[in-house]
């Protein structure tokens, strides 16, 4: 019997070369007229980068937003913890970097498992997002002369990696938030602060509003709308430990799943190899250390399985710099899936350090003794201060002791070229989709495509569902919105009344 494809899973990918795909579909999407935009309502349920950029750029076009925070401020989103970088193929470094480059790399690092089309389109876009950027005033880190400044990553044999510090996710955020926030000021995007979103209302089989809680009066609340941005991040925390934040607890893309969006490679875990190990019952959560102190930290483990001595007394001649022996190429920049597992090969073998014997040494001694500590300090010193207030040790004396955990997920929501899900009028951005990083996500592709689906994306193809379909009046009165409501509240007295004995952790 011959095979169909799913109405459902219509990808609406343009045909034709790889990389005029993007120009060619952005030129046959359906216009919103400017005179117009302003009769539509959107929401956008997250306010990280991807959020946060949405809303801004929406709101600026000229359509009606309203934005949801489960924090008390968008500040606080989980985009805040991102340290090391964003990848753009700008190739200043004149090192052979190209858009395909980085295209191609992704693609490679992804186990060739993410969609070519939506990879290349990212990687176009990359160049424009450290520009926009640069103009919202975001203090990229720049060479003596003044021109912004690069580092490697894993996974790449160029420099592309734009950065701040260790802190390049909070600068991002803090940029994305004050466009946002000038929109707000101008009242045309409205903020709710310190809410959850409980339900998607879906009405004549479109999505058409959320039901949200208040989460400091408890309140349940309506809000109708013409499409539905999710901008929620990913779900790491189905994990016991994981680096993400404990409010990243992908509560409204299940609920969205619940409602009919299909869910997409939700195997496809990132095991980050940079983290801060284990250190007793009590944590959690993990604390994640750049993946770019892997540009000038060596990681190794003692030769001799069980050995007991401490970092200094351990000669060169019988350390093991695994990563730099087994791949020569990238040496300690492998791409994460590739450094995770060696590191827990080599403790399984025996030959982990520490009081746990889980964790393996990020080195930085040959940095310090050829670029001086001052260096050293001015390209990772806040990084090397938390993992000092964490662990009690002096990374500048002593070696990191590091362990891969839990911190990404490259599956998400199932979401088709103009990012909209199963649901129609719902849109997934960020790593809240699946779409873009295959079975492994690169280092510095996170802020990456945060920032391209909100700045660039979002922008062109919501045209294509609001000037493409027929939309009835609907507001927070119509019966979805009570039936929803009604779905959520006994859901929540449920769980109030439990009168269990034990906690969720025991």
């Amino acid at each position: 019997m011959p095979q169909t494809a799913s109405p459902k899973l219509d990808s609406k990918c343009p045909s034709g070369p790889i990389d005029a795909q993007w120009t060619r579909h952005k030129f046959d999407l359906k216009l919103v007229n400017p005179a117009n935009r302003r009769k539509f309502h959107v929401l956008v349920v997250g306010t990280g980068l991807a959020g946060a950029s949405a809303a801004a750029s929406l709101a600026e076009l000229g359509y009606r937003v309203s934005a949801f925070c489960i924090h008390g401020s968008p500040r606080r989103a989980h985009s805040i913890a991102a340290q090391g970088g964003i990848n753009a193929a700008k190739n200043y470094q004149n090192d052979g970097d190209s858009v395909h480059r980085l295209f191609y790399d992704t693609v490679k690092g992804g186990d060739f498992r993410a969609r070519e089309s939506n990879v290349h389109r990212l990687a176009e876009i990359s160049v424009d997002i450290i520009d926009q950027c640069v103009a919202l005033g975001v203090p990229f880190a720049r060479e003596y002369g003044g021109t912004l400044a690069n580092r490697s990553f894993g996974g790449a044999q160029v420099s592309r990696t734009f950065y701040a510090r260790g802190q390049t996710g909070q600068q991002l955020l803090l940029g994305a938030y004050s466009a946002m926030m000038r929109q707000v000021g101008l009242k045309k995007c409205a903020l709710y602060a310190n809410r959850e979103m409980l339900e998607l209302v879906v009405v004549d089989g479109i999505a058409r509003g959320i039901i949200c809680r208040n989460l400091v009066t408890g309140e349940l609340e309506r809000h109708a709308a013409d499409a539905v941005l999710l901008c929620t991040g990913g779900y790491g925390n189905v994990f016991y430990l994981s680096t993400n934040a404990k409010a990243s607890n992908v509560t409204a893309a299940w609920r969205a799943h619940r409602r009919g969006a299909l869910f997409a490679n939700p195997c496809f875990t990132q095991i980050h190899p940079t983290c801060i190990p284990v250190s007793g019952h009590y944590q959690s959560k993990l604390t994640l250390m750049s993946e770019s102190l892997r540009n000038d930290g060596r990681v190794w483990v003692p030769q001799t399985k069980g050995d007991a001595r401490g970092p200094a007394e351990i000669p060169n001649a019988e350390r093991d710099y695994y990563l730099e022996r087994k791949y020569p190429s990238f040496g300690n920049l492998v791409p994460r899936d590739v450094a995770s597992r060696a590191a827990k090969q080599q403790c399984d073998e025996g030959r982990g350090v520490g009081a746990t014997k889980m964790a393996v040494y990020l080195d930085f001694r040959d940095a310090i003794a050829r670029d001086g500590a001052a260096t050293i300090r001015q390209k990772y010193g806040n990084l090397f201060q938390m993992y000092e207030k964490i662990t009690g040790e002096d990374p500048y004396s002593v070696p990191m002791r590091i362990f891969p955990a839990v911190h990404y997920t490259m599956g998400g929501l199932w979401v088709d070229y103009n990012l909209e899900s199963t649901v129609p009028g719902l849109f997934v951005l960020g790593e809240a989709n699946f779409s873009d990083h295959g079975a492994n996500r690169l280092g510095a592709s996170a802020l990456m495509q945060g920032l391209a689906d909100g700045y660039f994306i979002i922008p062109a193809t919501i045209a294509s569902h609001i000037a493409g379909r027929k939309f009835q009046p609907v507001d927070a009165q119509h019966a979805a919105f009570g039936e929803a409501e009604q779905t959520a509240r006994a859901r929540l007295d449920q769980m109030l009344n439990l009168r269990g004995k034990r906690s969720a952790d025991s």
